[in-house]
């Protein structure tokens, strides 16, 4: 039965697990914070989950996975979209916006490994315990560039699908190891204890010495750029801190005019004294080449940070890399 008798609000969402556990728990937030709130989650397929055979690069990069959702949101057909934001590109519809991001999740991207590992203490560099020419199952540039800068002799096989699917194809061995973000898998409830699913070891590699994709680990929440009654209504989800950091990646990436599946990685954090860090780099598919930048904006400007470090990197020729 209805809560009441009020319009509920419709959320678009892709069906994959991750998608539809990610918009039940804006779903879930928002009924407890507005009592009287009915919402229904209406399920989309995107060109991204039906053509799974083929790379990111060749069905239009991260925007496969949201198209359709906006084509939703443009219709009248729902009130909101919920994504990884990792998958928005940069530059949205006519109409639409990013209403909100809430807070946000671990940003680091987790190396999980098929073989089980007598490991019984702190490892410094978990790609040594993969063997000589090993295979590594990941549809990221910015995954494989990292990889081959830190073991040239592994091989980096596409590897595309929900974390599901690819977990499934770990376990067959279709792989030695792959990676996924944490913030995913973690959404998911299958790391517990340090391991994935109680059957894969894994390890966490941390933003300090590998660089996540813009937008990991954080939720973007998509709306009309008028709807005043859905703004309001997720105001209280909001968090301006994760919204100013992402705000510096994506600004970032729209100015180097890369796709979200370029070779390039980048990672903002907010003090509590309004200050906005940013670090990013750029790499050559082939990891033999890496140009970092780094700096430090206001809060209240991190689009301006984005734009001044992008600018940067072009000088030190990160156009030749993308």
């Amino acid at each position: 039965m209805p809560r009441n008798n009020a319009s509920p609000l419709i959320i678009a969402s892709r069906g994959s697990a991750l998608a539809l556990t990610q918009s039940r728990w804006v779903a879930e937030r928002l009924m407890r914070v507005h009592k009287d709130l009915d919402v229904i989650i209406e399920e989309i397929r995107t060109s991204g989950d039906i053509k799974q055979k083929q790379s990111l690069q060749a069905i239009g990069g991260k925007g496969a996975f949201t198209k359709e959702l906006e084509d939703a949101l443009l219709a009248k057909r729902c009130d909101i979209a919920v994504h990884s934001l990792k998958d928005l590109p940069t530059t949205l519809p006519p109409g639409l916006k990013i209403v909100c991001t809430p807070r946000r999740e671990d940003v680091s991207d987790l190396l999980i490994l098929r073989e089980k590992q007598p490991v019984n203490e702190m490892i410094d560099d978990p790609f040594a315990l993969l063997p000589k020419g090993a295979t590594v199952g990941s549809s990221s540039l910015r995954r494989r560039a990292q990889i081959m800068a830190r073991r040239p002799d592994l091989k980096v096989i596409e590897f595309r699908g929900n974390v599901d699917s690819r977990l499934r194809k770990l376990g067959e061995g279709k792989a030695d190891a792959i990676l996924l973000a944490l913030a995913g898998v973690k959404r998911l409830g299958f790391f517990k204890k340090g391991r994935v699913q109680d059957r894969f070891d894994c390890f966490v590699l941390t933003p300090q010495h590998w660089l996540p994709m813009v937008g990991q680990g954080a939720l973007a929440i998509e709306a009309r750029t008028f709807d005043k009654r859905v703004a309001k209504l997720l105001a209280p989800l909001h968090d301006a801190g994760t919204f100013a950091a992402v705000s510096a990646e994506r600004a970032f990436l729209r100015t180097l005019n890369a796709g979200c599946s370029a070779p390039l990685g980048a990672y903002a954090q907010s003090t509590e004294s309004n200050t906005l860090t940013l670090r990013g780099a750029i790499y050559a598919p082939d990891g033999s080449l890496k140009i970092e930048v780094s700096g430090k904006g206001g809060i209240d400007a991190p689009d301006a940070l984005g734009n001044k470090l992008a600018r940067k990197a072009i000088k030190e020729g990160a156009a030749k890399l993308l």
